[in-house]
């Protein structure tokens, strides 16, 4: 038996014990039920500002995406994520990159245009995620009303298509993937940056794909393109709108030394260089007409190859300095690494 003060010492002891393991025991539980942050974010959830500012919570990386616009979807493609795609945009079946890497798009449920955007086709999908342009924000919007998850895009620039890219991949768990493209397209930015450093710059009009007089302004991602390019848009002093339609006047005023004609133009090379009223602009005069290629996807819209458009463009305004032939390997190499897939280069023409 233990008496007097040996006994209230133990008694402290036992008490002191027991006090310093229930603190233990609390401070290694707490983690686990639901740790948060400063923000009241819990740590296993995703936090995503996108294009309209808005911030977009997951609880976990999406696995059923739907896309609402072409360029999404292609990076879908490039993240290795087209098995996750159970939607997507109307018109699927014009888009030579699908039917060569993802042929099972052109099966996929459509949800739509940019115009008028599936709600209720979307909905029935039950996807984790949908992504779409800003430009519908009223569906965004709505989607938002509906309890579903969507984030908000604009690559409208290059800086704009890698914060995509990073969004994307932040919200699907393929943070490695995006950064390595984002890398790929920095390197590339930095060897275009050294091949036009010092260089003239010529002055560049980029048409549109319908009409010859409809152009891309400052807005459009093409601007980004000419001016990596080192050339100089003559359209892109243009600030309130994304295609500007000109008129002939307007053409001629601009005297642009090179043209440009998106890729899938309905006007040919021939038909401008005979047109009378065009006969008076250096790029007549001189022979300075071309084409960007369409074989595989639009290189002047911000897609995962957008970089390609402005690989082009440099070969095409410093042919000495960057080679066709160099640009083609590019390509092949580009397909090779980021969509697994081999094509053809000689459907990559000048």
């Amino acid at each position: 038996m233990f008496k007097g003060k040996n006994y209230k010492g133990l008694l402290v002891c036992i008490l002191i014990i027991f006090i310093s393991v229930s603190l233990i025991a609390c401070s290694q539980s707490s983690p686990n039920t639901n740790q948060q942050d400063s923000n009241g974010i819990n740590d296993e959830e995703i936090s995503i500002t996108d294009h309209l500012g808005r911030n977009v919570i997951l609880e976990k990386p999406a696995e059923k995406l739907v896309s609402g616009y072409y360029i999404t979807t292609s990076m879908l493609i490039a993240l290795g994520l087209e098995d996750n795609l159970v939607g997507v945009e109307a018109k699927a079946e014009t888009r030579p990159i699908y039917k060569m890497a993802a042929p099972h798009f052109l099966d996929l449920p459509v949800m739509g245009t940019m115009k008028e955007f599936n709600l209720e086709g979307a909905a029935a999908l039950e996807p984790d995620l949908v992504i779409l342009s800003i430009r519908l924000k009223d569906t965004v919007e709505s989607l938002e009303q509906m309890g579903i998850n969507v984030i908000a895009v604009n690559p409208e620039s290059m800086e704009e298509l890698k914060e995509t890219l990073d969004m994307i991949g932040k919200a699907t768990g393929t943070e490695e993937r995006a950064k390595k493209l984002i890398t790929y397209y920095d390197e590339k930015t930095q060897e275009i940056s050294n091949i036009v450093k010092d260089k003239d710059k010529p002055t560049v009009y980029l048409a549109g794909n319908n009409s010859l007089l409809s152009t891309a302004t400052k807005k459009m991602y093409q601007n980004s393109i000419i001016e990596m390019a080192g050339g100089i848009n003559v359209a892109g002093d243009i600030e309130d709108t994304y295609w500007a339609d000109i008129s002939y006047e307007q053409l001629i005023a601009y005297n642009p030394d090179i043209i440009i004609g998106a890729p899938g133009a309905e006007y040919t090379k021939d038909q401008l260089l005979k047109d009378q009223k065009l006969q008076g602009i250096n790029a007549i005069k001189n022979n300075q007409v071309y084409f960007m290629p369409n074989s595989f996807e639009l290189w002047d819209s911000p897609v995962p190859s957008g970089i390609l458009g402005a690989l082009w463009t440099t070969s095409i305004l410093h042919e000495e300095d960057y080679s066709f032939e160099r640009f083609k390997e590019e390509v092949y190499n580009f397909y090779k690494e980021f969509y697994n897939i081999e094509i053809d280069m000689e459907k990559i023409t000048k």
